[in-house]
């Protein structure tokens, strides 16, 4: 197949696109508008495979899409595309809006009319897969025993979030109103190689190998459900071949950590990987900061649906993924500097 791929070169759609390039015949259309977050520096094998296009295209641009729909003659779409830093939507949720809510419907009517023109067989086989967050469920509250399922009704709390709510609600209507054959998955936090050091994982890595401070929102009780990013490619993947069109999959870690915990966890690794550092101990680093605005405090996911009906399982467990991210960062710390292009010091972000 030739899968068309949005937000390609991005933390999650680069490691998709590394899968398809390196663990499948598949080919790939990589399409990426290359914003702070979208690096081809992290697809530096994949991008000399002839099997790899790339093409810089705003997903907003109508005109630009259809012409890589028409030029390229995908089989599927997988749509990663998005902004995704829930502080950065706190500060500015106009872009939010714009690429997650109107980037979306834009790839929604090009595909909705490159698949209506298809010839019988590849109109039938054609898939939009859509990548959702499980922040769209909102909060599961503190001390609650329940978990996200695929029926769990949206209440989302940040910018961020209800743009994401807003085009998974654009991509049901799709399927239901023009029978265009669309998949969504909503998935827990992810983590892993090629993070841009915004997200909690790699930016309290690069903090601490820098003696930095390791900003803590509040007291740190807040708790995610982790998810190995190469895990989350092979599920991305699994759903688009094998998954029922018109359905939705959680995908999840079965690692559910508070955030201070996962801090204190990251400092450990660095004080045996890195012990030459100055700041040994680095948990002497961490220090609490005001929380954020709205913050939700528990995401836990069930992914009962897609081990149950597809097979798929994490192979990663979170002490395991965790010390491989941390020795990547270690050996790769020219591609850190590499990405970042200086609008961003990993400065606080999202305080209202």
């Amino acid at each position: 197949m030739k899968i068309l791929v949005t937000g390609g070169a991005g933390f999650i759609g680069s490691a998709v696109v590394r899968h398809l390039i390196g663990r499948t015949d598949h080919s790939v259309v990589n399409l990426d508008k290359l914003t702070y977050a979208g690096n081809l520096a992290s697809l530096a094998d994949a991008r000399t495979d002839v099997r790899h296009a790339f093409e810089q295209v705003d997903i907003c641009d109508r005109v630009e899409v259809d012409r890589v729909l028409r030029e390229h003659q995908p089989d599927g779409i997988m749509h990663l595309a998005a902004e995704s830093h829930v502080d950065r939507s706190i500060d500015g949720p106009g872009a939010f809006i714009q690429t997650n809510l109107v980037g979306t419907y834009t790839l929604l009517e090009a595909a909705r009319a490159y698949w209506s023109g298809l010839a019988p067989a590849r109109k039938a086989a054609f898939r939009f897969h859509h990548i959702s967050t499980d922040e769209v469920y909102g909060d599961l509250g503190e001390g609650s025993a329940s978990l996200f399922t695929e029926e769990t009704a949206y209440d989302p709390s940040s910018p961020y979030s209800a743009s994401k709510a807003g085009s998974d609600h654009l991509v049901r209507a799709w399927r239901r109103t023009y029978g265009l054959p669309t998949l969504i998955t909503n998935c827990s936090n992810n983590y892993g190689p090629y993070h841009f050091p915004e997200k909690l994982i790699p930016l309290m890595i690069l903090n601490a190998l820098e003696g930095k401070p390791l900003p803590v929102y509040g007291q740190g009780g807040q708790v995610r459900d982790w998810l190995y990013v190469e895990d989350h490619a092979r599920a991305l993947c699994t759903v688009f071949m094998h998954g029922e069109p018109g359905a939705t999959y959680n995908i999840g870690g079965h690692n559910e950590q508070r955030n201070i915990d996962v801090v204190r966890t990251l400092c450990a690794l660095l004080d045996e990987l890195h012990p030459d550092s100055p700041v040994v101990p680095h948990a002497r680093l961490i220090t609490h900061v005001q929380d954020r605005p709205g913050h939700d405090l528990r995401y836990a996911i069930d992914a009962g649906r897609i081990e149950r009906e597809l097979g798929w399982r994490p192979q990663e467990t979170f002490e395991s993924g965790l010390r491989k991210t941390v020795q990547w960062y270690l050996d790769n710390l020219d591609w850190c500097r590499s990405v970042q292009d200086g609008s961003y010091r990993r400065e606080r972000l999202g305080m209202a």
